[in-house]
C-alpha cells in the first residue's frame, strides 16, 4: 500500500519553520566566551535532528544531507569533542536562512536553490575535517595522518526488521526507512513475504512483510536505531555487528558485538510514545538505554500547526483550552436554541418572561461565542518580534555599531492576519532606527552617550487596539533639516507655520529621504511611504516622537482584527455612518466664538493650539441634513495622515463592535467610504474612511475655489 504523504507535507514545512526559529533563538542567546549550558546545545541538536529526520521520511534529500552535517557538529559540541566558536555559530544561523529558503522552494514545489548551500557545505566538511586531523602542535607527521585517514573502519550491520500489521495506518512507509539507511552506506534489502495472506484476506492498510538488512558503512549502533526510533512501538528490531572492515581487507570479526533486540514498548502513555511521519508528536523521548546520549527531537503535540507566513495553506496554532471554551459555548447555544424553540411553537403571553430571559441568555452566548472565535485568531505579537534580533545583530555588524534591542510586551496578542501583514513596515522602521537613528560610535562618545545604542520594541493594548512602538536613543530627528531637504525635493514649497508633528510627518512622501548615501539598508526614499501606506490598509495609523539629540518613537496604532471595528455611530439627516474608534481623537459641542474662516471661505475652528478644518459630511456626500449652521453643531475630531479635522454631525449613536463587509467586493468602491455593516434592525451603514475623506474634501475645497476665481 502507498500512502500519499504530501497531505503531510503542509505540517512538517510549518514544524521545521518553528524549529529553526528555536535554533536561531538559542545562537543568539550564545555567548562563545562563556561555558555554554548543555541544554542550549541540546535543545539546538533536537530541533536540528527534527528537521533531518522528517526531511528523510519525507524524501528530501538534499536537506537530509545538509542538516545531517550541521547535526554532527552540533553532535560533536554537545559531547565535548568541538568548541563552539563564533564561526560555527555564524555558520549555523546562515544555514538557517538556507533551509527557509529551502523549504519556501518545496512549499512552492519549486527545484532547491543548491548553489546557496555550497559554501555552507565547504565551511562543515572543513570543520569536520579539521577535527579528526591532529592539531598543529602534534608530534605526529603529515605522512602518519594521511595513514590514519586509511585506516577508517567500516562495519557489516546485519538489521531484521518486522513492522507490526498496523504500522501503515499512522503513514510510516517502510522504504522511507530503508532510503535513511542508504545515506549510511552500502545496502542489501531482502523481503520476506511468507506471511502474506491469500488475496481474499488481503486488508489494504496493514503490513504483511519484513525485512532483512546488510548495511556496509562507518556508523554505530545509535546512528541506525536513530532512523527506526519513529517507528521503535511498531516493530520488531534487531540490530547485530557482523563485521569490521580496515584498511580495504575486510577482516572478519564474527560476533563482536552480541545482538540486540528491540521489542514493542507498551503504551504507558498517550503523551510519550508514538511518532508519526506527520511529526505532530511528544517532546518526550523513547530511547533505549544504550541510546541515551543519542537524543531524538520529536515536535510538541498541538490541536493544530502554526503556519509559515504568507503560506498558500495557512493555519494556526490553538491550545486546546480555546477548543474546548468553543465547544461548551456551542453547547450553551444549543440549550438556549431549543428553549426558545419550545416557547415560539407553544407561545402564550405568559411565557414572555421567559422569552425575554432566553434572548438575553442568546445574546450573551452569541457575545462570548464570538469573543472566542476572535481569540483563536489571535497570536502573540513574539511571532513578529522574533525576526529582529538576528535582523539586529546582523546589520549591526555589518555598519560598525553597537547595539541593544529590548523587547517588551511580546506576548500581547493580535489577529493573525494583521500580525503578517504588519511585519514588513516593522522591519523597514527597525531597519531605520538602526540606520538613521543610532549614530556611529565615535558621534555617540563625543555626546557623551554610551557606546551602545539601544532600541526597545514594546506592544500593548489601549482602548481597544494594539499600539507598537520602535524606540531608539539615537540623535533623534531634526525638523530643520527634514523641511530644508523637504523643499528642495518639492515635496512642500514653505513649511512656516507647520509643526514639529507636521514636518515629521514629511518623511512619509514618496521619494523622501535625508541620507547622504544610498545604501542597501535604508536611504532609497522608498521605504517610509510604503510603511504609512501598508499600515493605513490595515486601518491603523502612525505617530512620531522625536526629540533632537534624545532619539525617537515611531508609535503604531493598529486594530485587534480586520473582520470586527470597534466604531462610534453618528447620524447626518437620515443616514447613519460609522467612524472608526481608532481615528477619533474627540467629540465636542461647536463655540461659535472658536469658529473662524480662512482663504476659500474654509471654516476652522480653534482646538486649543490647533486649528482643525471643519468637515460638512452633508455636503461631501450630497444628502440632506438637520444643520446646516455651525453654531452649537457637534463635531466629531479626527485623525488621519498626520492630518485633524473636525467632521460637523447632526447626532451622536452608540459605540458598538460592527461586522465589517468589503464594499468595493459587493458594490464598488466609494471615495471617503472604507466599507459597510449591517446593524441590528437590518439596515446598512456605511463605515467612513477618514483619509480618504480628508482627501477627498481637499479636493472638492480646491476645486471651490479654482470655480470662485
Amino acid at each position: 500500500m502507498s500512502i500519499d504523504l504530501e497531505q503531510f507535507h503542509q505540517v512538517f514545512f510549518e514544524e521545521s519553520l518553528e524549529n529553526l526559529d528555536v535554533v536561531e533563538q538559542m545562537l543568539l542567546e550564545i555567548d562563545v566566551d562563556a561555558d555554554l549550558a548543555p541544554e542550549t546545545i541540546n535543545t539546538i541538536f533536537r530541533s536540528a535532528h527534527s528537521i533531518k529526520g522528517g526531511s528523510g521520511t519525507f524524501g528530501f534529500t538534499e536537506v537530509t544531507e545538509f542538516t545531517h552535517l550541521m547535526e554532527t557538529l552540533l553532535d560533536e559540541v554537545r559531547d565535548g569533542d568541538r568548541a563552539l566558536t563564533q564561526e560555527l555559530v555564524d555558520a549555523l544561523l546562515k544555514s538557517c536562512d538556507c533551509l527557509r529558503i529551502w523549504f519556501g522552494n518545496l512549499q512552492s514545489k519549486q527545484p532547491l536553490d543548491s548553489e546557496i548551500a555550497k559554501p555552507l557545505v565547504v565551511i562543515f566538511e572543513g570543520m569536520l575535517n579539521n577535527g579528526t586531523q591532529s592539531s598543529p602542535d602534534s608530534n605526529e607527521t603529515p605522512q602518519e595522518s594521511h595513514t590514519a585517514e586509511e585506516q577508517s573502519t567500516s562495519t557489516l550491520w546485519s538489521i531484521q526488521f518486522c513492522p507490526e500489521p498496523h504500522i501503515l495506518m499512522s503513514g510510516n512507509e517502510p522504504v522511507r526507512l530503508f532510503r535513511q539507511l542508504k545515506q549510511m552506506g552500502d545496502i542489501e534489502v531482502t523481503a520476506h513475504i511468507s506471511d502474506i495472506p491469500e488475496f481474499h484476506l488481503l486488508t489494504v492498510d496493514e503490513c504483511y512483510i519484513r525485512w532483512d538488512i546488510q548495511l556496509d558503512g562507518d556508523v554505530s549502533k545509535d546512528d541506525i536505531e536513530e532512523v527506526f526510533e519513529w517507528v521503535i512501538d511498531e516493530c520488531k528490531l534487531t540490530i547485530e555487528q557482523q563485521e569490521v572492515k580496515q584498511n580495504a581487507e575486510p577482516t572478519r570479526e564474527k560476533d563482536s558485538e552480541s545482538h540486540s533486540t528491540t521489542e514493542p514498548s507498551a503504551k504507558q502513555d498517550a503523551d510519550s510514545t508514538k511518532s508519526d511521519t506527520t511529526q505532530q508528536t511528544s517532546s518526550q523521548e523513547n530511547q533505549k538505554p544504550e541510546a541515551k546520549k543519542k537524543e531524538s527531537a520529536k515536535p510538541a503535540a498541538q490541536s493544530t500547526a502554526t503556519a509559515a507566513p504568507n503560506s498558500a495553506n495557512s493555519s494556526i496554532r490553538v491550545g486546546i483550552d480555546k477548543v474546548d471554551n468553543l465547544i461548551n459555548l456551542v453547547g450553551e447555544l444549543v440549550i438556549t436554541q431549543s428553549m426558545l424553540s419550545e416557547l415560539g411553537s407553544n407561545f402564550e403571553m405568559s411565557k414572555i418572561e421567559r422569552l425575554s430571559s432566553g434572548l438575553d441568555q442568546l445574546l450573551q452566548n452569541t457575545k462570548e461565542l464570538q469573543e472566542n472565535v476572535m481569540k483563536i485568531r489571535m497570536l502573540p505579537i513574539s511571532f513578529a518580534f522574533n525576526r529582529f534580533p538576528r535582523m539586529i545583530r546582523d546589520l549591526s555588524v555589518k555598519i560598525g555599531k553597537k547595539v541593544d534591542l529590548q523587547i517588551n510586551g511580546e506576548n500581547t496578542e493580535l489577529d493573525k492576519t494583521v500580525m503578517e501583514k504588519i511585519g514588513d513596515p516593522l522591519v523597514h522602521l527597525v531597519r531605520n532606527a538602526i540606520d538613521h537613528g543610532i549614530e556611529p560610535l565615535e558621534e555617540r562618545i563625543a555626546a557623551g552617550k554610551p557606546e551602545t545604542g539601544t532600541i526597545k520594541l514594546d506592544a500593548y493594548h489601549k482602548g481597544g487596539n494594539i499600539v507598537i512602538e520602535i524606540e531608539d536613543d539615537g540623535k533623534g530627528i531634526d525638523p530643520e533639516v527634514i523641511a530644508k531637504k523637504a523643499i528642495e525635493k518639492g515635496v512642500i514649497s514653505d513649511t512656516s507655520g507647520m509643526t514639529d508633528s507636521q514636518i515629521y510627518e514629511l518623511i512619509f512622501e514618496p521619494g523622501f529621504s535625508t541620507a547622504a548615501e544610498i545604501s542597501d539598508i535604508s536611504g532609497r526614499g522608498v521605504g517610509m511611504d510604503v510603511v504609512r501606506k501598508n499600515i493605513k490598509a490595515l486601518g491603523g495609523r502612525i505617530d512620531i516622537l522625536s526629540e533632537k539629540g534624545k532619539g525617537s518613537t515611531f508609535r503604531v496604532h493598529l486594530p485587534l482584527t480586520l473582520a470586527i471595528l470597534d466604531g462610534q455611530l453618528i447620524r447626518v439627516g437620515k443616514e447613519v455612518y460609522i467612524i472608526p474608534l481608532l481615528a477619533i481623537v474627540e467629540s465636542l459641542e461647536i463655540k461659535p466664538e472658536l469658529v473662524n474662516y480662512v482663504s476659500g471661505n474654509t471654516a476652522v475652528y480653534r482646538l486649543r493650539d490647533d486649528n482643525v478644518p471643519i468637515i460638512p459630511i452633508y455636503k461631501e456626500f450630497a444628502i440632506q441634513s438637520d444643520n446646516t449652521e455651525l453654531d452649537n453643531a457637534l463635531l466629531v475630531v479626527v485623525e488621519g495622515d498626520g492630518y485633524k479635522v473636525g467632521l460637523l454631525v447632526d447626532d451622536l449613536l452608540a459605540q458598538q463592535q460592527v461586522v465589517i463587509k468589503s464594499l468595493e467586493t459587493n458594490y464598488k468602491q466609494v471615495n471617503g467610504i472604507s466599507g459597510a455593516t449591517i446593524l441590528g434592525d437590518g439596515s446598512v451603514a456605511l463605515i467612513l474612511d477618514v483619509p480618504g475623506l480628508i482627501n477627498m474634501a481637499n479636493k472638492n475645497s480646491l476645486q471651490d475655489n479654482q470655480n470662485a476665481a
